[in-house]
């Protein structure tokens, strides 16, 4: 099944929220390739540009919190880490398969597309609505 980018995806800042929906085009991409079981190299390829796209969009969100002052920065670190450590268990699980296997494909859908959605929806939800806050505190 592929990643679709909801509204109940929307954290309201314009750039992540672009770069949520480029992340979900790349995990797309991913899962595209594996159609053909044998697409190993395919596969490969669109898992280094997933590994590369999530390293452009975590460093950008990190530095945001980091300018915000974030008091989540550190938790949220951890989370982002989780996410490049699956990535590698993938390209492991790919080489060792020697192609996209259904158990990789799963491992996709469950570790990193679902893991997304959950993280946006909860971690980086949290940031914006610091962020809005911050920049509002007649509001608080």
């Amino acid at each position: 099944m592929y990643a679709e980018f909801t509204d109940d995806l929307v954290t309201g800042n314009e750039l992540i929220d672009s770069q949520h929906k480029e992340l979900i085009g790349k995990i797309n991409d991913l899962l595209a390739s594996c159609e053909e079981r044998s697409n190993l190299s395919g596969a490969a390829k669109m898992l280094n540009y997933l590994a590369d796209y999530t390293d452009f969009h975590f460093n950008a969100e990190e530095a945001l919190q980091k300018e915000i002052g974030y008091p989540g920065l550190k938790e949220h670190l951890a989370k982002h880490q989780e996410l490049r450590d699956t990535v590698q268990q993938l390209h492991d699980m790919l080489t060792e398969e020697e192609g996209p296997s259904e158990a990789f494909v799963q491992k996709v859908n469950d570790k990193v597309r679902d893991w997304l959605y959950y993280h946006i929806q909860t971690f980086d939800r949290s940031v914006a609505e610091y962020k809005h806050m911050r920049g509002n505190a007649n509001l608080i």
